[in-house]
């Protein structure tokens, strides 16, 4: 990136306050910037961090400008985050390289249909009624499954699976080692031994989700299993099959999700969360890192624990074991080891 403060307030739409000559080659956080980076303050709590920075300039939410140090650069926006994102993928499509094609090392098959400008990079593996569509990237050692579908414009970084009968939507991403479409883990016990369910359904991931790296989401048994759109996941993630997610929801890293749940639109699960099979989670409920989730969940809710309970609860109890010692000792008059 080679641009000028006030090139960058017109890319944001933001209101230049200083130098809008100064010359921006990069992005980085507050501590980290240099002379010629452009950063972002969007906590008003951490206005003392401005004092110490090297920024050459710096985005601002609404109204913070008649609180802080003029002789910095600042640009004024509505959203400082949304705004330096914006910038960040200025910056990422300039480092792209823009290939398209196909490498003589990937094999696919004939009966596959391949779009235009995609490209298909070395060791790929197309199978037969496969589609590709237009500007799709897939890089080095994707295996795409039979009668596959991968979306307009999605990118699909290097050794992720694909199997058979799955439909990726339209501007998706998916990072390395994520496997898509495995057999769910179906089994019933006859005859003194586990037996194995067919699993036959697919699985549907709708427009502009993104997969972390060595996610797993299991095809349906029978139907499909379901991301839906916008919907962002964290590496290290099991999706079980038949389970469905709502729009827009968030996934953090080591979430494990059991069979034929359901997460309404806009959920939030945050790291190592476990939900127990078909369990309903309501619309624009949250659950807090490493919580257990055993039964329905009503829209809204804000849980913790395991089994999770509505969190200030949790908070309470949590605070109550810390001081059981004490109690002990005061209501006992016994020495604790």
């Amino acid at each position: 990136m080679n641009f000028n403060l006030e090139q960058i307030a017109l890319l944001v739409k933001g209101k230049l306050t200083g130098n809008g000559s100064s010359l921006i080659t990069g992005a980085a956080g507050l501590e980290e910037a240099g002379a010629t980076d452009i950063s972002f303050l969007r906590d008003t709590k951490k206005l003392d961090l401005l004092d110490a920075t090297k920024a050459g300039g710096i985005l601002i939410g609404p109204g913070m400008i008649d609180n802080l140090n003029r002789n910095k650069n600042f640009i004024e926006v509505a959203n400082p985050m949304e705004a330096f994102a914006l910038i960040l993928e200025t910056i990422a499509k300039e480092k792209r390289s823009p290939k398209t094609g196909i490498h003589p090392h990937a094999l696919i098959s004939e009966k596959a249909k391949i779009g235009q400008g995609v490209w298909i990079g070395p060791f790929v593996v197309i199978e037969e009624e496969a589609q590709i569509e237009d500007d799709a990237v897939l890089e080095a050692q994707v295996y795409v499954g039979p009668r596959s579908k991968i979306g307009r414009g999605t990118k699909i970084y290097p050794q992720v699976v694909i199997r058979e009968d799955v439909q990726i939507g339209r501007r998706c991403i998916i990072h390395s080692g994520a496997v898509i479409g495995s057999d769910g883990f179906g089994f019933f016990f006859a005859h003194g031994k586990h037996n194995k369910i067919p699993q036959v359904g697919s699985v549907i991931i709708e427009d502009d989700v993104e997969i972390g790296s060595c996610t797993t989401i299991d095809r349906a048994t029978a139907g499909a299993t379901r991301i839906g759109q916008g919907t962002k996941i964290d590496n290290l993630v099991q999706i079980a099959h038949n389970v469905e997610i709502g729009p827009n929801s968030i996934l953090v890293a080591q979430v494990g999700i059991a069979g034929s749940s359901k997460l309404e639109e806009g959920v939030a699960l945050g790291g190592q969360v476990g939900v127990a099979d078909h369990v309903k989670i309501g619309k624009g409920a949250q659950i807090a890192a490493q919580s257990g989730i055993k039964e329905d969940v009503s829209p809204g809710a804000v849980l913790f624990g395991s089994p999770a309970q509505p969190i200030h609860e949790a908070f309470r109890q949590l605070a109550l074991i810390r001081r059981l010692p004490e109690l002990f000792k005061k209501n006992f008059k016994r020495k604790i080891r």
